[in-house]
């Protein structure tokens, strides 16, 4: 018999408070309304972008904005989110100033810019507990990524999946189209010890240092390359069958291009709670202690045995 999302966290997470489950369902809820404006981009006409600039300086695609205001509605509704950061809006955006418990910081939709040609795109949380804070701002989403209670992404692909990281471990769930409920496919996911693959974008080769053109060099005789060149997609390849991402700072982007609170912080606590690890290349993403609600990061997730030998 086929166990749900919420069948799995009542029975087997009985540290996890309510709330949490509650946040965590809420995710879901959201993520399957997506799934279904992905699955219908152009028969709906939203594929394409809505003219706007957001605060990264990237054009808007419409299911980045649809995805977003999803998934705030999902939020609002729950009644325990106290505030949440976005890719898609400069500041964070106040919920529950009185009784809200936690603070999430979100990607809505990952990899947009691959939504127009098929390619797998995700959906990326992180879920923090509120301090005591009476005054809500940006500043309160501002946390170390160790101090996660949990991290969440979806996979939009071929089918679509749900993989939870709380100190209980990593469960990887599938949802069922028919029934439109995710079911639990993997009760204990963990990276694989032997590594497969590297991934990593070589249209950025010249803008590289000679250090990290040497690290690649030494990958490239060892494993083989996979990249698709979405965040989701790369790492969740390389999380089921062991290997390294790397998107690491370059002439370009020497603060790194992808961003600390709704990208790295996620991605690193799941992959630590998996057995890997993530770092900047110089210090461990979870120990960073963040400035602001869009900043950039190196980011470099895998194996801890790659990881640690070729990146710290």
């Amino acid at each position: 018999m086929s166990t749900t999302l919420k069948e799995y966290l009542g029975q087997n997470n009985t540290n996890i408070n309510e709330s949490l489950k509650s946040v965590i369902m809420s995710i879901a809820h959201g993520a399957i309304i997506v799934q279904n404006k992905v699955s219908r981009i152009s028969l709906d006409d939203i594929s394409g972008s809505t003219g706007e600039i957001n605060v990264q300086g990237e054009e808007v695609q419409k299911l980045d904005d649809k995805a977003n205001n999803i998934f705030i509605d999902e939020f609002r509704e729950n009644g325990k989110i106290a505030i949440i950061g976005s890719e898609e809006t400069e500041n964070g955006v106040i919920l529950n100033k009185e009784s809200g418990e936690y603070l999430v910081n979100m990607d809505p939709l990952d990899g947009s810019s691959n939504i127009d040609v098929a390619v797998s795109v995700g959906s990326i949380f992180g879920i923090w507990p509120r301090q005591d804070d009476s005054c809500l701002n940006d500043n309160s989403l501002l946390l170390e990524g160790r101090k996660q209670d949990a991290a969440v992404y979806i996979v939009y692909g071929s089918s679509t999946l749900m993989v939870v990281a709380t100190e209980s471990g990593v469960q990887s769930y599938t949802l069922d189209l028919e029934k439109k409920e995710f079911i639990i496919t993997d009760a204990n996911l963990k990276i694989p010890n032997k590594s497969k693959y590297f991934s990593v974008n070589y249209g950025n080769w010249d803008n590289f240092s000679i250090k990290t053109q040497e690290i690649i060099k030494d990958l490239q005789g060892k494993y083989s390359l996979r990249y698709i060149g979405s965040l989701i997609a790369d790492f969740h390849r390389n999380l089921l069958k062991g290997g390294v991402f790397i998107y690491p700072a370059d002439n370009k982007s020497p603060n790194g291009k992808l961003r600390l609170m709704y990208e790295a912080n996620p991605l690193a606590f799941i992959i630590e709670k998996a057995g890997g690890i993530g770092v900047t290349g110089k210090e461990n993403i979870l120990d960073i202690s963040p400035g602001s609600l869009h900043q950039r990061t190196p980011l470099i997730l895998g194996n801890k045995d790659i990881v640690k030998n070729m990146f710290e």
